[in-house]
């Protein structure tokens, strides 16, 4: 197809795209101008085919940017019929382009650069999530600047479609809010190359891989004091040390585990914690109570090695705490959706309910004020109750109010 591309207004009027536009100069001869993105000047290329209907070539030519924009079309077409005024055409130039990098190569990157912006846990995270979702699948070997709408919606779709599989239980479908933490990592990574210059637009994956809206679930299951205490008292050994620490701490689970025997200041009454999903340092100023038993806990032992360890010297993993949870769960008669976020969601409602502002209760949990908004600022209905009473006339100002009612 043969497109207008001598006038500026012509070539404004073009919609950004990967493949060049051409402009038919005569019979086997074409003048293409390429526009990725909608303030660029634009590239332009020769596309021409050898005697006798053989193999196409291209010719890169340049932007012109050094004549003006109306001479441009000008200035390309005498270049190119200079590079083809031969009766065959010339052998097209060797590429001299690094290899492009595939979807593949772009979250490997991500993974890199996750490492150094929000350290080992968070890079580890991505690269699990990207061993499983990406590199087995298809999309994984697309060039990033070849990558459709299509081919990143059908992805999403596949990782929808899979089922959970647990162990011990039927298999069932995938929440679309689990779909959602699963298709994010691709997301950012491509964010992250477009930021990098490896591709020019976003096109292929704004809509195609946008989340799925209101499917966020709130969490409800809510364990009071004693329950939480019964949950610890089941627990065995190691797993009830553990439990008591998240039971006094509401972080997650993740960061809790990764703490450092070096992360507890008893001095100072402080905890450092790293950086976990908030992506950032933060200090804890701990009660008297925690700081004792975290002092406990860490004495005699080196800096390195973790808080929370399990008997076995190494430190606790999700899959290292999954069955003795269930069991401790099961022993104690607690419901038995109860899993180790429900310390840190049982925590974070005492804190809502006792009276603490919202900002305070975001920096101790790690997590952004919006958040708690969002899936506890309900439990503050009686703040605003409590506020809107004190607006309330004394009585005797009432009953004065009253008699003026007509």
């Amino acid at each position: 197809m043969s497109f207008k591309i001598d006038t500026v207004a012509a070539r404004h009027g073009l919609p950004p795209r990967r493949d060049p536009y051409w402009q038919r100069i005569r019979v086997g001869f074409y003048l293409g101008y390429r526009k990725q993105i909608a303030s660029s000047t634009g590239t332009w290329l020769a596309r021409a085919r050898e005697a006798n209907g053989g193999t196409r070539h291209w010719y890169p030519l340049g932007t012109f940017e050094d004549v003006p924009a109306h001479q441009r079309f000008d200035h390309a077409l005498a270049a190119a019929q200079k590079l083809l005024s031969q009766p065959s055409p010339p052998p097209a130039p060797q590429s001299t382009q690094k290899p492009r990098p595939t979807i593949l190569n772009v979250c490997e990157q991500y993974v890199e650069h996750a490492r150094i912006a929000k350290g080992d846990h968070a890079a580890d995270e991505l690269a699990a999530r990207f061993a499983r979702w990406i590199a087995p699948d298809p999309i994984a070997a697309i060039p990033i600047d070849e990558l459709t709408a299509d081919q990143a919606r059908a992805w999403r779709k596949r990782v929808r479609d899979k089922p959970v599989k647990p162990k011990y239980l039927p298999q069932h479908p995938r929440s679309l809010d689990t779909v959602n933490r699963d298709i994010a990592p691709l997301r950012a990574a491509l964010n992250q190359a477009l930021q990098d210059g490896l591709i020019t637009s976003d096109r292929a994956w704004r809509q195609a891989l946008c989340s799925y809206k209101n499917v966020g679930q709130r969490r409800t299951l809510y364990l009071d004091l004693s329950q939480r205490l019964q949950l610890i008292e089941h627990g065995s050994g190691d797993i009830a040390v553990f439990l008591q620490g998240l039971a006094m701490l509401p972080m997650r689970p993740g960061a809790v585990a990764h703490l450092k025997v070096g992360s507890h200041e008893p001095r100072l009454s402080t905890l450092s914690v790293g950086k976990d999903k908030a992506g950032a340092n933060r200090w804890l100023p701990l009660p008297a109570a925690v700081n004792e038993f975290l002092t406990r806990i860490a004495a005699n032992r080196s800096a390195g090695e973790p808080l929370f360890v399990r008997e076995c010297g190494l430190p606790w993993t999700k899959d290292a705490w999954k069955k003795l949870i269930k069991r401790a769960v099961l022993k104690a008669g607690l419901p038995e959706q109860t899993v180790l976020y429900t310390l840190r969601h049982s925590a974070i409602t005492d804190m809502v309910c006792a009276g603490a502002d919202l900002l305070t209760v975001a920096k101790i949990s790690g997590t952004s004020v919006a958040m708690i908004e969002k899936h506890y600022g309900h439990l503050r209905d009686h703040v605003a109750t409590a506020a809107l009473s004190s607006l309330l006339p004394p009585s005797n100002d009432k009953n004065r109010i009253d008699e003026q009612k007509p």
